[in-house]
């Protein structure tokens, strides 16, 4: 059932909350909203123009349908705001979904995410949470990225406990909102304690109202962290592997499109096939391919 618009607080049978209004927040936190009526779902950005599009029928991001999803879920049980500190007191979950950009200096510049937003949330979490949370990493960071985040939430004075969980993305620009409204697998990892598995099958909960069970895959978590930069990188190396191959096509006077509908259709090598794109920027989501 819906929640109605006026709602309180106590007609909410979960409240989650994401800092970031980007690229992956945005869409994400929409088709949960969507998806889940009985659950409060509020977005926070430090950006007030950012909110403030997001509150608007001009959104910050163009995706294919996500205008329809933010219009039927904004007001009733989606919010986006400003006022940091009040949705992470209230939310059950609180989803990290900020930029993990490639450090520009120090060890790793060039080629390292730098964490240091996500460090940054956690402190915040850590400073205004009054009771315990679950912590849940949306962007795309190193492995070990959670034990991090976990000693900053750890440095709480008030006694809290914090389960960290990670729940990667895997969007494509042009198709995200299809990828979260029928995702091939939805993937959760946390500690194996008796406390990480609770937090993890509450986040499974979530996603149980549309997705079904069996693609839904729990891992540790750092099994989580790791196989969605493996994704990536296979990703980049198939689309490279097909590029290369356009080249000898146009050699030999082969059509690289019939061949790639021929070693497609192997379950070896996956399918359905890629197509050969411009370059290897073909497949994930804008801010994965920084480097076309």
């Amino acid at each position: 059932l819906c929640a109605p618009r006026n709602a309180t607080m106590a007609d909410y049978e979960l409240k989650i909350a994401c800092m970031g209004a980007g690229y992956v927040g945005g869409p994400t936190m929409a088709v949960v909203a969507k998806q889940c009526p009985n659950i409060k779902v509020t977005v926070v950005d430090i950006s007030e123009k950012q909110i403030g599009a997001w509150n608007s029928d001009k959104l910050p991001i163009y995706e294919p349908g996500l205008l329809e999803v933010v219009q039927e879920a904004r007001g009733r049980n989606l919010f986006f705001s400003t006022n940091i500190d009040e949705a992470l007191i209230e939310a059950d979950i609180i989803f990290i979904s900020v930029n993990t950009p490639t450090k520009t200096q120090g060890i790793g510049a060039g080629r390292a995410a730098n964490i240091k937003n996500c460090e940054l949330c956690a402190r915040k979490i850590a400073e205004v949470a009054t009771t315990d949370k679950i912590v849940v990493e949306k962007s795309t960071v190193p492995v070990r990225t959670a034990a991090a985040i976990r000693r900053v939430l750890a440095s709480n004075d008030k006694g809290l406990n914090f389960q960290v969980l990670n729940n990667p993305e895997f969007l494509a620009e042009g198709t995200a909102i299809d990828d979260l409204m029928a995702p091939a697998r939805v993937l959760i990892g946390g500690e194996t304690t008796a406390a990480g598995n609770a937090a993890v099958e509450k986040l499974v909960s979530v996603y149980a109202n549309w997705v079904p069970r069996e693609q839904i895959i729990t891992t540790n978590l750092w099994s989580s962290e790791l196989s969605k930069l493996v994704a990536n990188a296979f990703l980049a190396q198939r689309v490279s592997s097909i590029n290369s191959i356009s080249a000898l096509c146009e050699a030999t006077q082969a059509d690289v499109q019939e061949i790639s509908r021929a070693i497609g259709s192997d379950p070896r090598l996956g399918s359905p096939p890629l197509p050969p794109p411009a370059g290897v920027g073909g497949g994930p989501s804008p801010k994965e391919n920084p480097h076309p």
